[in-house]
């Protein structure tokens, strides 16, 4: 068992999957936002590049791709998403003056986050290696793709380097990054290698952690900052109680990512439990939308207040434009609008939402007796890293994550 499955390198869990967009390390916050935006990413990784040929200074543009005659040395030395951004917006300065604040370069955030949570490896490591190095804390895996990008692909990158959300090259190799899902994927491929360990239950193996991240529903949101910062590291999320401690559901940074950065007003603004209701998909509901308002001209933040409104303008500008679109998948836009304007129409929701919104704010829950195999698939299902257990009347228990689980598995292959 130890041999079939250790002989797999790195590279074989990175078959097919798609190439890093990456950000300069002197890109703006602004420039992050957009890149999140147009690329759909969940994370963006951020490159320093060292040229010393280059008439650039220190590091590239975004988007920019390496020759291979420089001198230079790349790093990605980070990653950001939406809700770095979000959090970021939640500090009472760059509340009073969001724009202003998305002028700040990239770097002032990414001096926030814990250093190795991104990592480079060698293609022919080890599956045992990346294991070990996600153990230690690593979350993303910086992989260079074995194919080597071609002259005329090099071109090409150049010609459109202006565009934030373009794949980078460095010296004619393209990235992608390897994250605990992947791993955790392939593992469940091979799963009944591992027999009997994954019939066992979560109890049983004693992987139910206890160090949650949780807020009272009827807690001001941003007592749940912190938390929510927290929980993006620990890849997890925010639980949401009530005084009883049953769980009512949760804050997730997926969820959050999906959001507009305008959601930092709701935040400021909103209890733990409103904020579930805002952030929950299809949009704000149009009460909260004007509470947040209200409380925002209290508060006296009127350049978060212009931000929302001309949020909701841009977007509808944008959902205007799109209908007018001639492609052959009007259609079924049109059909899925429909849909949508509907849903909108019933539960009074505005449109402020991504079109990445793909989850509610209702907590992904098992049980002490549930086996460690089901909970892997109800994980992978739902494209979360965690599990929140609960007793039979919703009393919270704690929380499995990916970590755990790589955990028991790596101690098998011992």
């Amino acid at each position: 068992m130890a041999v079939s499955l250790l002989a797999h390198e790195v590279s074989d869990l990175c078959l097919g999957k798609p190439a890093l967009r990456a950000l300069s390390i002197s890109a703006t916050v602004g420039d992050a936002l957009s890149a999140l935006k147009a690329s759909g990413d969940n994370f963006i990784s951020v490159w320093s590049c060292n040229h010393g040929n280059s008439n650039n200074g220190d590091v590239v543009v975004v988007g920019d791709a390496c020759d291979d005659g420089d001198d230079y040395v790349c790093q990605c030395v980070g990653k950001i998403c939406m809700v770095d951004v979000i959090c970021y917006l939640c500090k009472e300065d760059n509340l009073l003056s969001p724009s202003e604040a998305l002028k700040a370069p990239v770097s002032l955030i990414l001096s926030q986050i814990p250093a190795g949570l991104v990592m480079h490896v060698d293609p022919s490591s080890s599956l045992l290696e990346a294991i070990d190095l996600m153990l230690e804390g690593a979350q993303n895996l910086v992989v260079p793709i074995k194919n080597r990008v071609s002259s005329r692909r090099r071109q090409h990158q150049k010609l459109i380097s202006s565009s934030p959300t373009s794949p980078t090259s460095h010296n004619g190799r393209e990235f992608c990054w390897l994250t605990q899902e992947d791993v955790i994927r392939f593992i469940l491929g091979t799963i009944g290698l591992f027999s009997p360990i994954p019939a066992l239950s979560i109890d049983n193996l004693g992987i139910i952690s206890s160090d949650i991240n949780v807020v009272n529903y009827h807690s001001p949101a941003t007592l749940a900052i912190e938390a929510i910062s927290g929980s993006l590291i620990d890849q997890t999320s925010v639980a949401v109680v009530d005084s009883d401690g049953f769980l009512i559901g949760e804050i997730s940074p997926l969820t959050l990512g999906c959001c507009h950065e305008t959601v930092a007003a709701a935040i400021t603004t909103l209890s733990a439990g409103d904020l579930m209701a805002y952030i929950d998909c299809g949009g704000p509901p149009e009460d909260l939308v004007r509470v947040v308002k209200e409380r925002l001209k209290e508060k006296g933040l009127e350049g978060m207040l212009k931000q929302i409104d001309n949020n909701s303008t841009n977007l509808v500008s944008y959902l205007s434009t799109s209908s007018n679109s001639s492609s052959s998948s009007d259609e079924e836009s049109m059909a899925t609008d429909s849909k949508l304007g509907r849903s909108r129409k019933k539960h009074s929701r505005s449109m402020s939402y991504s079109a990445r919104m793909v989850r509610r704010a209702e907590a992904i829950v098992c049980h002490t007796k549930s086996s460690l195999v089901a909970v892997m698939i109800q994980a992978i299902a739902h494209r979360v890293s965690y599990v929140w257990v609960v007793e039979e009347d919703c009393s919270l228990v704690g929380i499995v994550t990916f970590s755990e689980m790589l955990r028991v598995f790596r101690e098998h292959l011992d």
